[in-house]
Formats: C-alpha cells, sequence, structure tokens
C-alpha cells in the first residue's frame, strides 16, 4: 500500500489545537478506574491552582527545525485519498501471517493498552529565545500509529532537563488531556509523567498530531532529533517545520484487537537514516503493516547509538529497561545494534566484548518474560570509517550471534541486504548512497525479512541462554538457544 502521508490533512489539527491552548476545558480525568497512574517523578497541578506554580499549594509533588511554511488551511486530519487503516485481522482474500492470533484472555472485552509509538528520548536540546528570557511554545508532535483503538494516554519526559518543565496545556487530536484531573502538569528535571487516558479514536496506520503548551520552557529540551516525520513548532516567531518530536516519548491505546506490543531498539538502521521523510518507510513500519494491527511496533532506534558506549543517546545496555522492557504491553524485544560499536570512534576491537552486552539484555528481558529476537550486522564497505580490521570484527559479531546463545531468534539482516557478488557491501539496489544506510527499498525489504512467526514464539528459558553464557566463559562452544 502507499506509504506516504500529506501534511495538508494536520493543518486543521495544528490549526485547531492552537485554538484549544488558549483555554479549553478538561472533561472526563477519571474516564477508566484501574489505569496505569501517573509517575511519580511529576508534579501536577490541582483543580483551581496556577498551572503555572508549579508544586506550590493546591499540587502533588513528585521526584521526579527546519524553517518551512506555516500551516493555514483546514482539513480532515487523515487524507481522504489516503488508504483505510489496516483491519484487525487480515481479509479473506488477503495473506494471513504466520503468529497467533489474540486469545479472549489477552483481548479482553474491555480492551488493553498498548504503545501503538514510542520514541527514545535521545538529547537535550538548547536553544536561544526568540527575545529577552523565556518563551511560551506550542508543539505540535506528529507521529504515527502502529495500532489503533478508543482511547488514549502520552508518556511526557525531562529525562534531559535541568528545570522543572511545566506544560499547562495538552491535546490528543483536538481533545484535551488531563493530568490526575488537572489541565497542567510540571514534570521535575530527570523525571516524566503518563497523562489520565482521553477517550479519543485513534485509527491504526495513520498520523495522530500531539499538542503540547509549554508557557516559559527553559532548556536543555528532551527531545528525539531527525524522527524523518514532519512536526510544528510555535513561538514568539511564527510557526515552523521541525524533524524533532519533542517531550512526548509514548502514545498507549486501548483496544481489543491487539495482543501485545512489539518493541524495536536500533541505531541509525532502525530509526530510518536514508528513508524519504514523512513516508513512514523505516523497516519497524514495513513490520507493523505486515502484522495486520495484530501487534503493536513501537521505534526505539537512535541514530548513532551504540550497544557499550555512550555517544548520540546514552548506550543501548543503559536505556534497555526504558526504552524497551517498559514498553506499555511488551512482548518481544527486537535488538538491531552493534554496528556503531565496531565502526565508531573508538572502535571496540574485540567482537566478544559486543556479543557479550547483547547477550546480557536477552537476559533481562528473559527476566520479565519477553523474547528476544535480534539482528545480524550489515555490510558498509565504501562508508568513510571502513577497514577491513573492522569489517573482520562485524564478521565475526555475527558468526557469534547465527551461533546461538545471544537471541531467542535470529533476524539475518545481513544476508538479505549484502550483495553476492561483494558481500562486504550493500546490495546498491538497497543504498542510499553513504553505503551505510538503506534506502526506502532496502527497509521495505528489511521489514519483508522477519518471520512473523519467531516474533511471538515463546521465550527460552533464563537457563539457557544463562548456560551459554556460562559456556562461553568457560571457553567451551555456545549452545544454540531452542
Amino acid at each position: 500500500m502507499p506509504r506516504r502521508r500529506e501534511h495538508a490533512p494536520l493543518i486543521a489539527l495544528v490549526a485547531a489545537t492552537a485554538a484549544l491552548a488558549a483555554g479549553a476545558v478538561s472533561t472526563g480525568p477519571l474516564l477508566f478506574a484501574g489505569d496505569r497512574p501517573l509517575s511519580d517523578t511529576g508534579s501536577v497541578a490541582g483543580p483551581g491552582t496556577d498551572p503555572y506554580a508549579g508544586s506550590g499549594p493546591g499540587s502533588e509533588s513528585g521526584t521526579g527545525p527546519d524553517a518551512g511554511t506555516p500551516p493555514h488551511r483546514v482539513t480532515a486530519p487523515v487524507p481522504a485519498t489516503s488508504p483505510a487503516p489496516f483491519p484487525a485481522t487480515p481479509s479473506a482474500s488477503s495473506p494471513r501471517p504466520a503468529i497467533p492470533a489474540p486469545s479472549a484472555s489477552s483481548a479482553r472485552s474491555f480492551g488493553l493498552w498498548l504503545s501503538t509509538w514510542s520514541a527514545a528520548p535521545t538529547a537535550g536540546l538548547t536553544e536561544a529565545p526568540p527575545g529577552d528570557g523565556p518563551v511560551r511554545r506550542t508543539i505540535h508532535n506528529v507521529v504515527h500509529t502502529s495500532i489503533g483503538g478508543d482511547a488514549a494516554r502520552i508518556t511526557l519526559s525531562n529525562v534531559f532537563g535541568t528545570h522543572p518543565l511545566v506544560v499547562d496545556h495538552a491535546v490528543v487530536n483536538t481533545r484535551p488531556v488531563t493530568f490526575r484531573g488537572a489541565t497542567g502538569v510540571t514534570i521535575a528535571a530527570g523525571g516524566q509523567v503518563v497523562s489520565d487516558p482521553v477517550a479519543v479514536p485513534v485509527a491504526a496506520d495513520a498520523d495522530l498530531v500531539v499538542t503540547l503548551r509549554t508557557p516559559a520552557a527553559e532548556g536543555p529540551v528532551t527531545a528525539h532529533p531527525r524522527g524523518h516525520q514532519t512536526s510544528y513548532l510555535e513561538d514568539g516567531q511564527g510557526v515552523r517545520r521541525t524533524t524533532d518530536w519533542r517531550y512526548l516519548t509514548a502514545v498507549d491505546v486501548r483496544g481489543t484487537a491487539a495482543a501485545g506490543t512489539i518493541a524495536v531498539i536500533g541505531d541509525s538502521l532502525t530509526a530510518g537514516t536514508g528513508s524519504t521523510p514523512d513516508t513512514n518507510n523505516r523497516w519497524p513500519d514495513v513490520l507493523a503493516d505486515r502484522l495486520h494491527g495484530r501487534y503493536a511496533v513501537v521505534n526505539a532506534g537512535i541514530a548513532g547509538n551504540r550497544v557499550l558506549r555512550d555517544g548520540t543517546g546514552v548506550r543501548a545496555s543503559a536505556r534497555f529497561d526504558r526504552d524497551a522492557l517498559d514498553v506499555t504491553g511488551v512482548r518481544t524485544v527486537v535488538i538491531a545494534l552493534g554496528i556503531n560499536d565496531v565502526q565508531k570512534h573508538p572502535q571496540e576491537t574485540d567482537p566478544r566484548r559486543i556479543a557479550d552486552a547483547l547477550r546480557s539484555l536477552t537476559l533481562r528481558a528473559h527476566a520479565r518474560g519477553v523474547r528476544v529476537v535480534g539482528a545480524t550486522l550489515m555490510p558498509y564497505e565504501g562508508y568513510r570509517t571502513w577497514t577491513p580490521e573492522r569489517n573482520a570484527v562485524r564478521e565475526r559479531v555475527n558468526e557469534l550471534i547465527r551461533a546461538g546463545g545471544i537471541f531467542d531468534s535470529v533476524i539475518d539482516f545481513d544476508a538479505v541486504a549484502r550483495d553476492p557478488r561483494r558481500p562486504t557491501r550493500l546490495l546498491p539496489a538497497y543504498d542510499s548512497g553513504d553505503h551505510l544506510h538503506l534506502n526506502d527499498k532496502g527497509y521495505r525489504r528489511l521489514g519483508s525479512s522477519v518471520d512473523l512467526a519467531n516474533l511471538v514464539a515463546p521465550v527460552s528459558s533464563v537457563d539457557s541462554v544463562g548456560q551459554a553464557l556460562s559456556d562461553r566463559s568457560a571457553g567451551q562452544p555456545s549452545k544454540s538457544v531452542p
């Protein structure tokens, strides 16, 4: 199906949410009893209090850019010409993915909360205010869903902030969002909050606008830069386009069709570097399409991310719980990491250190009852950092991954993407031009190569991977994990 989503249909939503930000009346703060509570790392302005006042009287305290033409036309949230969202289950005429259907116990009549979208917080952006002192900003984060539902809730993060963050108004597709019944929330530096559920229909495989207003934002701004999707930022200088997602790190939905969430943690090859912006051709997007709404897929890729060292974003071994295991409804984690440990300075020269770090992530997932599927490292000869010695490290990491004992199941991206005639290079048809990142065709090929049946198979026992690790430490050959 066509993947492109035009921006014109989002204009009305942007305009409408900007108008609502001037003073909407919140309703239904207690729509669903027993739902996930607000994180204790934020504070909420109580009824009748000044949302600018933070944790003063009447609040609960916790511990916790591309320039472009401003939106100007009013249209529907989703283009009338866009394909309809995927059904919860495939039609009789379409091929059915070879994965278990949601059981009656997992997709109960009142629905499950699952994450339909996420973005790993990457950096604390700093920027000068357009005038003297802090400035009010309205952020229209445009995100692309994997599954739909009849209600939503959002996660806001100030993990890289050094000051409390005040959000005095939040909207999901024109519906106002509350935080423990209040329209404003203060998030402590280093903290995050989860909103109340809001009754708003969320379509699968569609763009969703989450608008946030910060009355006096002070940096650093917690953001995911270069999201390959256009959002909008309003401040004292007007409205401009941006490819950064700000403060928003997750959107959960309540639905009855999907049985769980698949979280993909990776680097730029997962984040979609080289793909066409606003077309949703990242390989996790392609995987979500193939699942036809029966499982959500969220993307925790960070360009430049490594397993063993901090770099662009904190190292994957440090962010694994936050960005993968803590994702709402996670059933499987897909790990596609390691190439930056091989090729970025300072390079990791011991392939066993990379393999052992990946194995340790599997052990942590198994402790939560989560299955782990891992990918081999793709070739990159022709990229500026390639050397025969570093390629030898990459190939040895792949040998260890294929031998078993690291992941429950393996996706051989190396075999899928390499040129059969020159296996140290990407297939030219898949190469974005820099010889490391893929183009749209290449990412579609990766997403199409994932064996759906292996995504949600039973988790291998912790003992099997643990025994493999013990064998490795003792110098014995690793045993394959079933």
